[in-house]
């Protein structure tokens, strides 16, 4: 069994595909942002995983 801090192998995988427009929609409504914040954070910072969307989301964030 995996241990608590380690991802299950499909979750890992899920996070190394590009964003869907149903990822793009969960992650608005998780970080409560527009749809359209989530694709110019994909478009401009050419992130394409969900991983790296969530981190550049939590940096625009922090500046605030």
């Amino acid at each position: 069994m995996a241990a608590p801090s380690q991802k299950p192998k499909a979750d890992a995988q899920a996070d190394n595909q590009p964003a869907t427009e149903d990822d793009i929609a969960y992650l608005a409504k998780r970080h409560r942002v527009s749809p359209a914040i989530v694709r110019e954070i994909i478009r401009a910072s050419g992130a394409n995983t969900r991983g790296a969307i969530e981190r550049e989301i939590a940096r625009g964030k922090a500046r605030r």
